[in-house]
């Protein structure tokens, strides 16, 4: 058996491609996988739960039948929030069979401790990113927007993508990127000398030095119409698939 970790598919109505590509993939380790870990970015973005009784999110009932049917098949359910969909809460993890996980999370990975983080922490250069971040995640702030009428949210959700996007193409690619320091500093507090993350849409398998311990950092990359990302890990080999 494996473990598969997916991150960055941006799902929302107009990337129909990409959740045919997620449904195959589904259909793919339905009974015959470990896990399935989805760290972050799973939705371009996520304005509430209560977002899933609506015409809003009819697109996405689909992603979530087969997300249930797969955690029903006795393959694992986890769910890392990125930086577009924080808001997903416990409705959306009942209703799918899903645990949701912190923003750093620890798993024995076939003997392997390995820290799991959206990514987007380590990109500490970006310091206009990691401002807004901090809003975001500031639950009276997250609690002030949830009461908006679900109209507003989805506005308000659609000018903060335009002025995300705006906002990155004036930026340097190194400030994007994960600060190396961090990289490190973040696996010494942790005790581990390996990681998973996605959020840059860099995929890659970084090996490195640590402390004269041999690390990895693997990141895993960003869904297209064409294709899909991910990993899959068992206890004798890796594979990053992008």
């Amino acid at each position: 058996m494996s473990s598969w970790f997916i991150a960055d598919l941006h799902l929302d109505a107009s990337r129909a491609g990409v959740m045919r590509q997620l449904l195959a993939l589904l259909g793919q380790i339905e009974g015959r996988a470990d896990a399935l870990y989805m760290l972050g970015d799973f939705f371009e973005y996520w304005v509430g739960d209560d977002a899933l009784a609506t015409p809003h999110a009819a697109i996405f009932q689909p992603v979530v039948a087969a997300l249930r049917q797969v955690s029903d098949s006795g393959v694992k359910l986890y769910f890392q929030h990125g930086n577009r969909d924080f808001l997903v809460g416990e409705r959306f993890a009942e209703v799918t069979g899903c645990t949701l996980l912190p923003e750093q999370h620890l798993i024995d990975l076939y003997g392997t401790p390995t820290l799991l983080l959206h990514g987007d922490t380590l990109c500490t250069d970006d310091v206009e990113y990691q401002q807004v971040r901090k809003l975001f995640r500031n639950p009276q702030w997250q609690q002030q927007f949830l009461a908006l009428p679900l109209a507003e949210r989805i506005r308000q959700a659609e000018v903060m993508r335009a002025q995300s996007r705006q906002s990155m193409q004036g930026k340097a690619e190194a400030i994007l990127d994960v600060n190396q320091q961090t990289v490190e500093a973040t696996l010494r507090a942790t005790g581990v000398t390996c990681m998973i993350h996605g959020h840059t849409h860099r995929p890659a398998v970084h090996d490195f030095l640590l402390d004269d311990l041999r690390s990895q950092r693997v990141v895993l990359g960003d869904w297209h119409e064409a294709k899909g990302s991910f990993l899959r890990v068992d206890a004798d080999t890796m594979t990053l698939e992008c």
